[in-house]
């Protein structure tokens, strides 16, 4: 501060001389002598060598400032702040497809953990209940079949993650983190041939093979000889209205029970024009109960409960058509 005051006053001096000069040139001074030139022009010597001198340490100072924000390719650039330098409105970085997978997996997790904590107390309320002779066995052990079902859900999920957290395999090429691959990767029934089928059903029909896989969780837990006490058959899980409308001679074969659910899936996908949500709850209500109720999801505790299940896993709630 005390150098730039300095300098100014230099500058008047500057401009004092100067003008002096001028007037001693001119003749208007009447002082006007060879002597009093040369001093003049002595001091006015010294004082623009000191302009001089500041203005280059000045320019030295401004230089090195600069280098220090100077990118490596040479181009300069502005101090960053303490503050955040995303810019804002920037979008964030995308969610890859195993992140996405393991993401809804956590939460059909969270959510199959807390179906069984509700059980476990409906079922201790209804042990008691029947110690008091106010239910009966049948009700009873009908609770313990709800939870010991639940509890296998859970088990299924955590063997889900288990293996969606197992290394992407390395292919030919060296490449194991295109989406193709890591999306082929991270589902699996943990059977080759089953998750062959529902790629090529889910190719052959249009619809998501992952939709495919997450409504044959729900339904069967991959189990070929599965069958409801409603009567429904299979992997899939289909009743025998519904195989014999899409030619499903054996509803226990393998191919056949994927192929006719598909299908049965995908014309509920039409149907509800893509809606994911709707076309569940037809595949466990029956298209007509959604239809009945205005095309929304039937106020049926099952039926709701599976829609929410399998959007939650599957993270969509439009599909293809």
């Amino acid at each position: 501060m005390r150098f730039s005051a300095a300098l100014v006053s230099t500058r008047k001096d500057v401009v004092t001389i100067s003008t002096s000069l001028v007037s001693i040139l001119m003749g208007t001074n009447p002082h006007n002598n060879r002597k009093e030139i040369i001093v003049q022009l002595t001091r006015l010597g010294i004082l623009l060598g000191i302009v001089l001198i500041w203005t280059l340490s000045t320019g030295t100072a401004t230089a090195q400032e600069g280098s220090k924000n100077a990118l490596p390719n040479g181009r300069a650039t502005a101090p960053l702040s303490r503050a955040s330098t995303t810019p804002a409105g920037a979008p964030e970085k995308e969610v890859s497809v195993v992140e996405a997978y393991k993401n809804s997996l956590n939460t059909l997790a969270a959510l199959y953990q807390k179906e069984v904590q509700r059980l476990e107390q409906k079922n201790s309320q209804a042990k008691e209940l029947y110690k008091d002779g106010l239910i009966s066995r049948v009700e009873m052990e009908a609770g313990d079949n709800a939870l010991a079902e639940a509890r296998a859900k859970v088990e299924d999920v955590a063997r889900q993650l288990a293996e969606a957290n197992k290394p992407a395999p390395v292919f030919a090429d060296g490449n194991s983190s295109s989406t193709l691959a890591a999306a082929n990767h991270v589902w699996s029934t943990g059977i080759s041939r089953l998750d062959s089928l529902i790629r090529f059903y889910g190719n052959q029909y249009q619809v998501d093979p992952y939709l495919i896989f997450c409504l044959m969780s729900q339904e069967s837990k991959f189990t070929k000889g599965a069958t409801s006490p409603k009567g429904a058959q299979g992997l899939m899980q289909l009743m025998p209205d519904t195989a014999a409308r899409y030619g499903v001679t054996n509803p226990y074969d393998v191919a056949q029970n994927i192929q006719g659910g598909t299908r049965y899936l995908k014309d509920l996908l039409k149907m509800f024009n893509g809606r994911i949500d709707l076309a569940l709850a037809g595949y466990n209500a029956g298209e007509n109960a959604v239809i009945k109720y205005g095309y929304t999801i039937p106020p049926y505790e099952e039926t709701r409960n599976y829609v929410k299940l399998i959007i939650k896993r599957y993270g969509a709630t439009k599909g293809k058509l």
